[in-house]
């Protein structure tokens, strides 16, 4: 007969007498490694302050920096703008320095014209001369470009150039008596003088003296 026999658990070799492998005491996980030692809790390190003061001051050198590159770049586009218009300006001034004599001559055949028929008998010609140059001076304007009569000021040799000096009854001494030809500036920078002719002081008469008197008296 038999015996009946008995199942018994296969203890580990090196486990101590008792103890079966299905006892887990927490060294080690359920596949049978090593778990490894929990980190104890380190104390954060306190902040260095010669560290941060290094730190801050690098920002502020950088945003210094910033600011300064900043500033020259509003300086560089605004020297950029200014230099754009005065090199538009001065090639405008060219232009209508050239375009200026024919103005004047237009202006010369319309007063000849005008003296030689008479406004009545100017007919279709000159009412064409009259529209180019209103058109002329139109465009003149829209460009900038004003011109000035000085008829009655006083003469000022930043303004205007006199071409001649005249005693005029009624006229003060140092004043605009007659305009020759027009002036012109460009957004208020003057391009043209205007061409002048300046009263002058009436000649004073000198007497002659007694001496002469008597010799007058004699060639009577």
């Amino acid at each position: 007969m038999d015996e009946p026999t008995i199942a018994q658990e296969a203890e580990p070799k090196g486990a101590p007498p008792g103890r079966t492998a299905s006892a887990h005491d927490g060294s080690t996980d359920p596949a049978g490694a090593p778990r490894a030692p929990e980190a104890e809790p380190t104390a954060e390190p306190e902040p260095d302050l010669e560290e941060l003061s290094a730190r801050a001051a690098e920002r502020d050198e950088y945003l210094a920096l910033a600011q300064r590159t900043r500033a020259d770049f509003e300086n560089y586009r605004k020297r950029v703008t200014r230099d754009a218009l005065a090199a538009e300006s001065r090639a405008v001034g060219r232009l209508v320095r050239e375009l200026l004599p024919a103005l004047d001559n237009l202006e010369r055949a319309l007063s000849a014209a005008g003296a030689e028929h008479g406004e009545p008998q100017g007919g279709q010609l000159m009412d064409g001369m009259r529209l180019v140059r209103d058109d002329l001076t139109g465009a003149l304007a829209r460009a900038g470009v004003e011109s000035f009569d000085p008829t009655g000021e006083r003469f000022d040799p930043e303004l205007h150039e006199a071409i001649a000096h005249h005693p005029f009854a009624g006229a003060e001494p140092g004043t605009v008596v007659e305009v020759y030809q027009s002036g012109y500036r460009l957004n208020g920078t003057l391009l043209r003088a205007a061409r002048v002719v300046v009263a002058a002081a009436a000649p004073v008469d000198v007497d002659r003296g007694p001496a002469s008197g008597r010799a007058d008296e004699r060639g009577t």
